[in-house]
């Protein structure tokens, strides 16, 4: 089931860039990381390499969940969803210039289509406060 959110979590998960995301093989330890996030529609997508274990537990269980938190105010919003990996193509190009035009990093690194992925979580689950 997709999920929307609400304006004020929209806002708030609009206003901030770090997440941690926590991902996990079939039979491993879950792995939890920060990294950098756009929200696109309902969908959040993250920067990655192909040589990480972000990378090799989404190819064997796509289940991952997020969190954007904020201590002050004490503010939270968590996802569980489905993540997949996005290599190549027009979804690729799009997200690539929303990272692009956001991130300093992104301009001072570049790079193409197959040479390193962005991993999308559809979110199907949610929840926030206050």
């Amino acid at each position: 089931m997709k999920i929307t959110f609400a304006p004020s979590e929209r806002k708030f998960l609009e206003a901030n860039e770090i997440c941690r995301l926590a991902t996990s093989s079939s039979k491993g330890w879950p792995l939890v990381t920060p990294v950098s996030y756009v929200l696109i529609g309902d969908d959040f997508y993250i920067a990655t390499d192909y040589d990480t274990t972000k990378v090799r537990n989404v190819k064997e269980n796509p289940r991952a969940s997020l969190v954007v938190d904020a201590v002050s105010p004490n503010r939270a919003v968590v996802v569980q969803g489905r993540a997949e990996l996005i290599e190549r193509g027009k979804e690729f190009d799009d997200i690539y210039r929303v990272f692009h035009d956001r991130f300093a990093w992104v301009r001072r690194d570049p790079w193409k289509q197959g040479e390193a992925p962005f991993i999308k979580i559809s979110p199907s689950m949610k929840s926030s406060w206050p």
